[in-house]
């Protein structure tokens, strides 16, 4: 893994939450989007986030 290590109490500053998973569910959460064709830009980012965030990780992780 490269980069700094997590830190705790900046992430909670920024009121983040830890949410640990392994590689093949990060896969199934970045490879997955629900919203409907018709969805509004802001639902889409919603969903996007999550989706990118996951992806991010696993790169950043090496998998």
């Amino acid at each position: 893994m490269t980069g700094l290590p997590t830190d705790p109490g900046a992430e909670a500053g920024r009121g983040r939450v830890a949410l640990w998973l392994d590689p093949g569910e990060l896969r199934g959460l970045a490879g997955r989007c629900c919203c409907p064709d018709d969805a509004g830009e802001e639902t889409k980012g919603r969903c996007g986030r999550p989706c990118f965030r996951a992806g991010a990780a696993l790169h950043k992780g090496g998998h």
